[in-house]
């Protein structure tokens, strides 16, 4: 049997959850989106042929992980994530999992980011069984970097509060502000070659379709 695609897993995921919600909490989801996108954050981010900003983050074991260490020895794939809260973002972490061993044949290292503290991240790889490093980017640096960071909604505030989900706690740093969805490819010069942003979190770069992204770029990097 097929691997369903991550799109179909995606879009999966938000139909049951249409289901699932009142019209009420869908509506204000919608909302908050479009007005994310009416920012133009999508534009303002970082782009192919910017210059990847040089970073360094805590791992999920507390070691720092500079970023232009990872990319100098060859291309690599960063994924921006809301956190492991996100059952968007861990359809998203599996399916790279999944993706992993194409990537290494490629000569291609795969890291993903988000705004957690270490621990949290520790239990987001733990949980999804990720082979791959997952970077705590609690100061925002990352986010900011590369111009995807955003501050939430208060009608959004609201309705993580209820469902527990406390993200300045979770994250460490007393804000509510979060990544866009994003996935960058970087050559070892730190130049951008592949960005995909997305200001609906249902949505994301499908892994098969980076990975030939990629395999044309082999060249360029």
């Amino acid at each position: 049997m097929n691997t369903p695609t991550l799109k179909q897993q995606l879009a999966d995921y938000k139909a049951d959850f249409i289901e699932r919600v009142t019209p009420e909490r869908l509506a204000m989801v919608e909302t908050a989106n479009a007005e994310l996108k009416a920012t133009g954050i999508e534009t303002s981010a970082l782009q192919v042929g910017d210059q990847a900003p040089d970073i360094t983050l805590p791992d999920a074991q507390g070691q720092q992980v500079r970023l232009a260490d990872l990319w100098k020895d060859g291309m690599t794939v960063l994924i921006f994530y809301r956190g492991g809260w996100c059952p968007y973002c861990n359809l998203a972490l599996r399916a790279w999992q999944q993706q992993l061993d194409a990537l290494t044949k490629l000569g291609g290292k795969l890291v993903a980011i988000s705004p957690q503290t270490p621990d949290n991240s520790l239990s987001t790889a733990e949980k999804n069984e990720l082979a791959f490093p997952v970077l705590s980017d609690s100061s925002l640096d990352a986010a900011n970097g590369f111009s995807i960071a955003f501050e939430m909604l208060q009608p959004l505030i609201d309705v993580y509060t209820k469902a527990g989900n406390d993200l300045p706690v979770h994250n460490g740093n007393g804000r509510w502000v979060l990544p866009l969805p994003a996935t960058y490819v970087i050559g070892r010069d730190g130049r951008i070659l592949f960005a995909h942003k997305e200001s609906d979190y249902r949505m994301r770069a499908e892994p098969a379709d980076v990975l030939s992204a990629l395999e044309s770029l082999q060249g360029l990097a």
